[in-house]
């Protein structure tokens, strides 16, 4: 009992630090989701072939309801593939906020998003403009509908209220996230010791970012926190973050499944999504060996 009490004081006190930080940062959120939620989603439906240009620009603003409305989207074929994928990789989720708490950690956070906007474009260009004419025409997507027959099944919770009360929601939803993870992970820690837990995820070695990019295809946003919370801790490394917030897609995977009919399709591009999340993660562990 006083091992727990001492790890749950330690982790209410680290846990409290960040609040200011991830209220502010969820207050910017709600006010560019609110004001200009609609244009962004015209601005995705209208990019046609070179669609995975405002998706990669896009899918970095920390809100999964994108993914969400791309998924359906893609389901009305009212977008591509390349968009599709641009808009899942360079989704953050709940990264964001976390990371844009710990100003310490804001360089990370920068280069992180950096990162995933040009590997979202790479992959965007790809899937959209090399490999085009290979892909049969029912995964390529794009081009036979229209945005205005897609009807967005994920509703903004948010639109019915304030900004200052739907970051303030936004903000506790989180802060449960980041108190149970907390309280989890030292618990575990202590248990096993942290060189021990550190020295297991450090022997995967060049598989680290195939098993994060597992945990980001979870479609939930305790998927993002548990990747970044894992990093800020020390138990995984940067590239294995980026393979793991890479394939995750926010709940976007999960609407995939729900609206689009094919099985295969949605089969095909989950296993895409982590191929191309753990990728990215596999290239610079090896880009950081050369130099």
């Amino acid at each position: 009992m006083e091992l727990f009490l001492d790890v749950l004081v330690d982790t209410l006190i680290d846990s409290a630090k960040m609040l200011p930080f991830l209220y502010l940062a969820y207050l910017l959120i709600e006010t560019i989701e609110h004001r200009h939620g609609e244009k962004i989603e015209r601005a995705l439906a209208g990019g046609g072939k070179w669609g995975f240009v405002p998706g990669a620009a896009l899918g970095i603003i920390p809100q999964c309801g994108f993914s969400a409305v791309a998924s359906n989207f893609y389901a009305s074929r009212v977008i591509t593939l390349g968009t599709l994928l641009a808009v899942y990789l360079s989704t953050s989720d709940e990264a964001v906020p976390l990371l844009a708490a710990m100003p310490e950690k804001w360089n990370m956070l920068a280069l992180l998003l950096v990162i995933k906007f040009c590997y979202a474009l790479a992959v965007g260009f790809v899937l959209d403009v090399v490999l085009r004419r290979l892909m049969p025409d029912g995964l390529r997507g794009g081009y036979t509908g229209r945005a205005a027959e897609v009807d967005c099944h994920e509703k903004h919770a948010g639109k019915e209220e304030s900004v200052w009360l739907a970051a303030l929601r936004h903000t506790a939803e989180i802060f449960v996230f980041i108190l149970l993870f907390g309280l989890v992970f030292g618990m575990i820690v202590e248990w096993i010791g942290y060189d021990t837990f550190a020295a297991m995820l450090g022997s995967l070695g060049f598989a680290q970012p195939l098993v994060a990019a597992l945990v980001g295809l979870i479609p939930n946003c305790a998927a993002s926190v548990l990747l970044t919370q894992l990093y800020l801790a020390g138990a995984l490394r940067f590239s294995s973050l980026v393979a793991g917030l890479c394939a995750g897609a926010g709940v976007g995977l999960a609407v995939l499944w729900r609206t689009n009919p094919s099985v295969k399709q949605n089969a095909f591009i989950t296993a895409l999504l982590w191929a191309t999340g753990a990728a990215a993660g596999v290239l610079m562990q090896l880009i950081a060996m050369l130099f």
